[in-house]
């Protein structure tokens, strides 16, 4: 399996227990509809699978998991911070209407006072909050999206007309 062939559900935040049980944060919005019997672990930049023999399920975002022949504290802590993937064939079915802060990424971004700053290249979500990186006069800024800043999603075009807070920009371009 290779990372393009999957998409990012998350990563293991800890062991529990000596048996081997793990603690997954889950950075994938509807991770609720998602299927279980296999995850794919981020292991030196390749894709490994688990084969999941356990899980809870939590509502803050967390599940307690345990894997096939990971059965020691030892073998499970060799896990701990790595991220897990899911094939895209396990990617839940959205409705047409739904749209996430995660598909800004690629969208033009055109803020009221600065005009085009340019394209979002990463959305970080963040528990309290989405962030968008954008390339601007050699730098990346950062700002947080949410409906105090968010004027227009343009989705047919790509743009995302925004109002930054006022001085954010120059945080970024004036050291």
């Amino acid at each position: 399996m290779k990372i393009e062939d999957s998409f990012y559900i998350g990563y293991i935040t800890k062991t529990k227990g000596l048996k081997g049980e793990v603690q997954i944060f889950f950075e994938f919005p509807d991770y609720e509809d998602l299927e279980f019997d296999v995850v794919f672990v981020e292991l030196s930049g390749k894709l490994i699978p688990y084969f999941v023999s356990a899980s809870k399920i939590q509502s803050n975002s967390t599940g307690n998991f345990y894997f096939e022949d990971i059965d020691t504290i030892e073998k499970a802590e060799k896990l701990v911070r790595k991220k897990l993937y899911l094939p895209n064939a396990k990617m839940p079915e959205r409705q047409d209407d739904e749209f996430y802060y995660t598909d800004l990424k690629g969208f033009i971004v055109k803020d009221e006072h600065y005009g085009e700053l340019g394209e979002i290249i990463e959305v970080h979500e963040y528990p309290q909050q989405f962030i968008a990186v954008v390339p601007y006069k050699f730098r990346e800024v950062m700002f947080p999206l949410n409906e105090n800043i968010i004027l227009n999603i343009d989705e047919d075009n790509g743009i995302l007309e925004v109002s930054l807070p006022e001085g954010l920009i120059d945080i970024y371009i004036n050291e």
